[in-house]
């Protein structure tokens, strides 16, 4: 699957999130399988769901973490890939 930065992802409604100080609970309610997301994970999920597309939560976290870019975008891929491997991201072009 080839994940381009134009795509817009979005969270499913079979999934469930719940935020614990920061960090998140995932329950995947097809797979029945529960995942986590630490503080950073946590924010880059949010600004991804809310964004117009992946460069734009791109663009927005590249302002406000102090990374090289180039990790930035790799890391902001490896992640969405991963999330939407197990459901917990679906790509929309809504």
């Amino acid at each position: 699957m080839t994940i381009a930065f134009s795509d817009r992802v979005k969270i499913p409604d079979d999934v469930l999130i719940s935020n614990l100080q920061g960090e998140s609970v995932i329950l995947n309610l097809d797979s029945e399988r529960y995942f986590g997301l630490d503080d950073v994970g946590t924010r880059f999920l949010n600004v991804l769901t809310t964004s117009d597309s992946i460069e734009a939560a791109y663009e927005a976290l590249r302002h406000e973490y102090n990374i090289d870019a180039h990790v930035l975008r790799e890391d902001l891929l490896a992640l969405v890939e991963n999330l939407i491997d197990q459901g917990i991201l679906i790509r929309s072009n809504q």
